[in-house]
């Protein structure tokens, strides 16, 4: 998973209000390591404890760290006892001869397992806090996901365009790098914050919260949160929406829903785009739903043109249908 490809690491993700400019990091690594220490660090550590034989024993090891090709360790071992004789032990060393792994578990295939069912734990409880934060703003929140270029950005600007004086609009736009498409959302009419993952392949429920913090949504409201153009992290990651919307664009091949089976199972909605270039194309639109629904029996399929508008009205019909689903459910 992720902690294999590295974009687990958000040392580069940064988010900018495109409202303000204001620009911020999200923050670097996090290590679940039981202590930490900085290279180039020297520290020291005493432990004492009293044998049953009489003998006290009293450790001191001195380590000095020069974290190049090689390190050279020097550690004193001290025995005190029950007589008040002392015994020192002396011992050094250099990493070419000795394994020095700082308590850290292998890199094993249980612990890979291990690593990523707690980062995928607490994405879903911060994702459990943004439902409710949704919830009780009566806010409909959806997560488009796609692979890149299937038109995401061109779909929420029409969106944008024919709801904005109907719909209270944010979004908030992933991608790895570059503001493009976020000051593309901004000229389109809606409040846009830019969430950059920096080497990361999907967005998280942490950054979705941050995202919250700077937009602020109304009350009733509709989030449209514009995934990494991605069909693999991104199915596995809650951001605590109310529903993923998986573009698919007649541009691709009609066999992605097997290809990518997660993804489209994950996904309550799917909508095929580009058909208005269907005549230039060569995509069976009856072999892509057929695939989608043998992934996912249920999915709902939308037939639009971002470009031309064909199809949207269905499209807006549901939209309007979901956000009066969450005013009602508050008050149920």
């Amino acid at each position: 998973m992720c902690g294999h490809c590295g974009c687990g690491d958000k040392s580069g993700a940064t988010i900018l209000n495109l409202q303000t400019g204001k620009e911020a990091a999200m923050g670097g690594h996090s290590h679940d390591h039981d202590g930490a220490h900085a290279e180039g660090a020297s520290h020291g550590r005493d432990h004492g404890h009293q044998h049953q034989n009489g003998h006290s024993h009293a450790h001191a090891h001195a380590v000095s760290h020069s974290h190049g090709p090689a390190h050279h360790h020097d550690h004193f071992h001290e025995h005190v006892h029950a007589d008040g004789t002392r015994h020192r032990h002396d011992h050094s060393h250099d990493d070419a001869h000795h394994d020095h792994s700082h308590g850290h578990p292998a890199a094993t295939a249980d612990g890979v397992v291990e690593l990523e069912t707690r980062i995928l734990a607490k994405n879903d409880a911060l994702a459990a806090k943004n439902r409710s934060w949704f919830s009780g703003r009566e806010i409909l929140a959806l997560n488009l996901v796609s692979s890149p270029g299937s038109g995401k950005t061109t779909l929420l600007e029409r969106t944008i365009g024919d709801l904005k004086a109907e719909l209270k609009l944010y979004v908030i736009e992933g991608d790895q790098a570059t503001a493009n498409d976020g000051e593309r959302i901004r000229a389109a009419g809606a409040p846009a914050v830019q969430v950059n993952t920096g080497t990361g392949c999907h967005l998280e429920a942490d950054m979705v919260a941050r995202g919250l913090a700077e937009l602020k949504p109304a009350v009733g409201s509709l989030v449209m949160i514009e995934n990494v153009g991605n069909l693999v992290c991104p199915a596995m990651f809650d951001l605590g929406e109310r529903a993923k919307v998986v573009i698919l664009s007649v541009t691709e091949g009609e066999d992605k829903p097997l290809k990518y089976p997660h993804m489209f199972r994950a996904a309550e909605i799917m909508i095929l785009n580009k058909i208005d270039l269907l005549p230039y194309v060569d995509f069976d639109v009856s072999r892509a739903l057929a695939n989608a629904r043998e992934v996912n029996p249920d999915i709902r399929v939308f037939q639009v043109s971002a470009r031309s508008g064909a199809g949207l009205e269905d499209w807006y019909r549901w939209l309007r249908g979901e956000i009066s689903k969450c005013h009602e459910a508050a008050f149920a």
